[in-house]
């Protein structure tokens, strides 16, 4: 989260891409510490080995785009703040060792350019958009409206670009190496693009799209980390400490979860019904068999979807689509206040008028605080833990709850507490053929519309499957 809005902002620039390579060697250098040890708050880190599967494939792509004979995506996994990093290794280190195994031989630099969100660098600093932009990334602002600036750029790189580029489709992290978000559609639409540009020039490299999978795991179950986690969120939250006998299984700590879980969204639907006027009523419809688990999930959704309102209402966006949808349209709204486009100079303005800007921009920086609470939940399930009740899914879970905690208490979010040192495990996909599609896309708008949905979906399944 970043600190405290207090005044109005002027517009957010572009910042164009310059790869540079000094700087990107110098970052291929320092990768392994960047990974093991906590280089910036909203780092978690702690990554001591990343592995990989199938990377011969990755491996022969680029042997085969480095000969002109196809353009691909890289379509990643975005369940941390760290799969960026995790990617450099892949293909700095892990694609070109893998390739001189196998006979593989590469004529240039393994790399690719990469979408990332414009917001990171309000949050985390000017820097990181400099260093962003000579690592090869271009921002791209997320809401309603199309960004036609990055779109375009991003476009050119895919189709013209030394490099292949990687975008996560799923469009932010959902703190779940177990569960895919629903994926944007922006992914595939940017596969037929580049068929049309080369079709256009009359060029016949094919258009390929890998789905990457990436998923963390504790070298060691983190039991008593947890422990001491659960036992700080239930005296932040100031829940009473629950008695527990000496030699009480995995099974205490989902009950802990569970009564922490409850707590907090009674808590949260009094504030809503209190202090924004929320119908909450104290009972939710569900059908009869449903679980106290499933309904205390109901519960969460609901109170999900009034935070949401209350965001909605004093912006007067209109809530259409899932939650994320829905946050991406209330984050451009809220930033349509902030960061003034209509006011090229805030620097002129005479007091009066300045002041009132200053006052909104605090206003939508606090009632975007509502989005940010519910972003943390976008994936949570009622049976993520009970399917596999691992350390890693339980940690997964508890660490959102601190995220929504540290937002509610603090003006910026401190950094995670690390539970252990975990290693990274990266799934190389089978391409997928974006070429072959197009030729069965082609008539009309709407065939050309079920062709990205399609696209999407079946990007949706194999990222599924690869983590399964």
């Amino acid at each position: 989260m970043p600190r405290s809005i207090q005044s109005t902002q002027p517009p957010l620039k572009f910042i164009p891409q310059r790869l540079n390579p000094l700087v990107l060697q110098i970052v291929r250098w320092l990768l392994p510490i960047a990974l093991r040890f906590r280089t910036r708050p909203w780092l978690t880190a702690g990554i001591v080995r990343v592995e990989a599967k199938n990377v011969e494939v990755l491996a022969e792509l680029y042997q085969q785009f480095q000969a002109g004979k196809i353009r691909f995506l890289l379509a990643f996994r975005h369940p941390e703040v760290e799969d960026p990093l995790c990617m450099l290794y892949l293909l700095s280190r892990i694609v070109p060792q893998v390739a001189r195994q196998k006979g593989i031989t590469l004529q240039s630099l393994v790399h690719s350019y990469f979408l990332y969100d414009r917001g990171m660098t309000v949050w985390a600093g000017k820097w990181l958009g400099w260093l962003f932009s000579r690592l090869g990334g271009v921002p791209v602002h997320r809401g309603r409206r199309l960004d036609r600036q990055a779109i375009q750029t991003a476009r050119d790189l895919f189709a013209n670009g030394e490099l292949p580029i990687a975008v996560a489709p799923e469009g932010g992290t959902n703190g779940h190496s177990g569960i895919v978000s629903p994926l944007e559609p922006g992914v595939a639409q940017m596969g037929f693009w580049c068929v049309e540009d080369l079709q256009k020039a009359n060029r016949t490299e094919t258009v390929i799209i890998i789905p990457i999978a990436i998923q963390y795991r504790y070298v060691e179950p983190p039991w008593s980390k947890l422990d001491w986690l659960l036992s700080k969120l239930e005296a932040d939250s100031g829940l009473s400490p629950m008695e527990i006998e000496q030699g009480e299984g995995e099974e205490i700590y989902y009950q802990r979860l569970c009564r922490l879980a409850e707590y907090l969204i009674t808590e949260m639907e009094e504030f809503y019904r209190r202090f924004y006027h929320q119908d909450i009523p104290k009972t939710i419809s569900t059908d009869e068999s449903a679980t106290p688990n499933q309904v205390l999930i109901a519960r969460l959704h609901r109170l999900l979807d009034k935070a949401l309102q209350v965001a909605e209402q004093y912006f007067g966006v209109q809530a259409r689509g899932n939650s994320i949808d829905r946050c991406r349209r209330l984050e451009e709204a809220g930033w349509n206040y902030i960061y003034r486009e209509d006011l090229p100079d805030i620097n002129a303005l005479p007091p009066f008028k300045r002041g009132l800007a200053d006052w909104i921009a605090q206003e939508a920086d606090l009632r975007m605080r509502h989005m940010r609470i519910v972003e943390s939940f976008v994936a949570v399930t009622a049976t993520y833990i009970q399917e596999q009740p691992t350390a890693e899914r339980f940690a997964e879970t508890a660490l959102l709850v601190y995220d929504m905690l540290s937002r509610i208490q603090n003006t910026t979010l401190p950094g995670r507490p690390q539970l252990g040192l975990r290693e990274t495990q990266i799934t190389v996909g089978e391409p997928i053929s974006v070429t072959e599609r197009w030729k069965n896309c082609q008539g009309d708008r709407l065939a050309a519309r079920q062709g990205v949905s399609d696209l999407t979906k079946d990007l949706q399944i194999a990222l599924e499957k690869m983590i399964a």
